[in-house]
């Protein structure tokens, strides 16, 4: 649980995790194989355990999964680290998740979108502020697919004392910059903590800094956090020379490999969690897993970064 007087967006200052969640041969959630995953990389030292996001397929996930699932992730991090689910669906499937994660012990919410449907501003805004009421944790709302929110409709929500951040999935910088002058001319620089949401963010994540949004999920740091942890470090010092070296020779390469897929984003990230020695199963349909030869080139690129780091 957040630690009293510390806000989550003051725990959260460095690498964020978003962990697989694995499944046995038969299907079913292996909880077994999630604790070693997390113990594995929180060992690594993230700044915080994202569970059942995008990464860990929350869109394949019952809500008896779910909340089995961040419940361990809260056991696993045991105060050290704060743990946010995803919450996602409908007003009254989002109420029912936020719901489940508060009862887990989770620390925040990451609010992805509504399905299918767009409301418009109004809408977006009533959905949000009705989600933040509800769970009684801190909010994270996530831009992507169907959800494009107005400058404005952030600022607004950005009043709301449980929703602290805001993560952005589509790519549009100049509407991220406008987002960020928004909410900071009605409440201030530090109203909420920005996050570059994109698939294998490292790639994104100097332009994004230009902007304002200074935080990043690293969905390598499931399956390399070596390589992950040294790319952050040097972003972080400055290192631009590190950073554009980690990015030519293997980032560049592996969203590439990357982009041969549909749900790469995902299955890869799963099968490089398999490579490392930990068996979290397949993923769930509608994900299909990669192409072998793909995999084998994802071993061959995982080498290749290690080398790197030198």
């Amino acid at each position: 649980m957040t630690q009293p007087g510390t806000s989550l967006a003051q725990r959260m200052d460095g690498l964020l995790f978003f962990p697989v969640t694995p499944f046995g041969a038969d299907g079913e959630l292996d909880l077994h194989a999630y604790r070693a995953h997390l113990h594995a990389r929180l060992a690594a030292g993230p700044a915080a355990i994202f569970a059942c996001c995008g990464t860990g397929e929350f869109f394949s996930l019952g809500i008896d999964e779910y909340a089995a699932a961040v419940e361990v992730a809260v056991e696993v991090a045991d105060g050290r680290v704060p743990v946010i689910a995803g919450v996602g669906y409908g007003a009254a499937l989002a109420a029912s998740f936020a719901d489940a994660a508060a009862g887990a012990g989770a620390d925040g919410l990451l609010a992805m979108p509504p399905y299918l449907v767009d409301g418009g501003p109004a809408g977006l805004a009533a959905h949000y502020r009705t989600l933040a009421d509800r769970a009684g944790l801190d909010v994270i709302i996530y831009q992507r697919d169907n959800v494009v929110f107005t400058p404005q409709t952030v600022a607004e929500l950005a009043g709301h004392p449980r929703i602290v951040g805001f993560k952005d999935g589509r790519g549009d910088l100049d509407l991220m910059r406008r987002i960020v002058g928004a909410v900071r001319a009605e409440h201030g620089p530090d109203a909420l903590m920005y996050f570059n949401g994109l698939p294998t963010a490292e790639m994104t994540q100097l332009p994004y800094r230009s902007v304002g949004v200074t935080h990043y999920s690293s969905a390598v740091f499931c399956f390399a956090p070596d390589i992950a942890l040294a790319f952050y470090r040097a972003y972080r010092a400055g290192d631009d020379a590190t950073v554009e070296r980690l990015l030519d020779g293997f980032f560049r390469p592996y969203v590439e490999l990357r982009n041969l897929g549909k749900g790469y984003a995902v299955a890869l990230v799963k099968a490089g969690v398999r490579l490392e020695g930990l068996d979290v199963g397949p993923v769930r349909p509608p994900l299909a897993e990669p192409d072998p030869a793909h995999v084998v080139r994802l071993a061959e690129l995982i080498k290749v970064g290690r080398e790197l780091l030198g």
